[in-house]
């Protein structure tokens, strides 16, 4: 069974996640005991393949049960991963005060509540896949999840994304690499209102001498990092790669990069600042 277990801060998400994979085909369970995760499984049977489990400091003493009943999954022959939404404290507060709901981990005093829920989840916190929710809108959210998890197969998904440094590293980023040192079309009138999935504009960055080296040393290491992520048992790899706008450096990079690593994973490619103003 490919198992996801949901878990983090209380406000970082949780719901919105578990929402967005039972929408892509999990079979969805919220906040089950830890003690009874392998039972679980067990009735559920081969007819379930998929399974997310949604997990948070309300269990309390049920959490030291954590590891064991992890590891036991593992040795059954599933397949674990463990989710972490985080998100940081003055985020959460806001998110609080604007739902006007109770913290579960706090009376009415919503800070000591976040803290308290930081430190009961340390624990789960270690070796998860980490994602942080701060800048993230729950359409934002809901988008992320199903983009990692809509292929979950077993097979390494790789997602491919270009951005500008100006609008803010991407949260769900595992890689970034930073292109700003290659030649800029920005300053070229000629290539400066076209965005990097133009000819023109990719055979300008890639194809000068700083391009042409710089691609090449980043698909070999890629091509080299991938098999390994993949062995590890990841099945998603966000790569982002940034200029200073996200219109023509990174675009062309990660739309090169596309066609490669397409012939040997399942790619998708997103540029999230194209619509954004032009690169400087």
């Amino acid at each position: 069974m490919n198992i996801v277990i949901v878990t983090g801060l209380a406000g970082a998400g949780k719901s919105t996640a578990l929402r967005a994979l039972e929408d892509v085909g999990y079979f969805c369970v919220d906040n089950v005991p830890v003690p009874l995760l392998s039972e679980l499984t067990t009735q559920l049977g081969s007819e379930i393949p998929k399974l997310a489990v949604a997990i948070d400091a309300r269990q309390k003493q049920f959490l030291s049960h954590y590891h064991d009943v992890r590891s036991a999954l593992i040795e059954q022959g599933h397949e674990v991963e463990v989710l972490y939404l985080e998100a940081d404290d003055d985020m959460l507060l806001r998110r609080y005060s604007e739902t006007r709901r109770r913290h579960p981990m706090s009376g009415e005093n919503v800070r000591d509540g976040i803290a308290t829920d930081r430190e009961a989840l340390v624990k789960l916190r270690d070796g998860a896949t980490l994602l942080d929710t701060t800048a993230l809108n729950v359409h934002q959210l809901k988008g992320i999840i199903q983009e990692r998890y809509s292929e979950a197969d077993g097979k390494l998904n790789i997602i491919l994304l270009s951005f500008g440094f100006k609008h803010g590293i991407p949260k769900e980023s595992d890689l970034v690499f930073d292109v700003r040192f290659l030649p800029n079309p920005y300053f070229e009138e000629s290539l400066s209102k076209l965005d990097g999935r133009e000819k023109r504009v990719a055979d300008y960055v890639l194809k000068s001498p700083q391009g042409a080296e710089t691609y090449e040393k980043l698909r070999d290491f890629l091509l080299f990092a991938c098999p390994h992520y993949e062995t590890e048992g990841k099945r998603y790899l966000t790569i982002a790669i940034g200029c200073t706008g996200g219109r023509h450096r990174s675009v062309a990079s990660i739309e090169k990069l596309s066609a490669e690593l397409g012939s040997k994973w399942p790619v998708k490619v997103r540029h999230r600042d194209l619509a954004r103003s032009g690169d400087v």
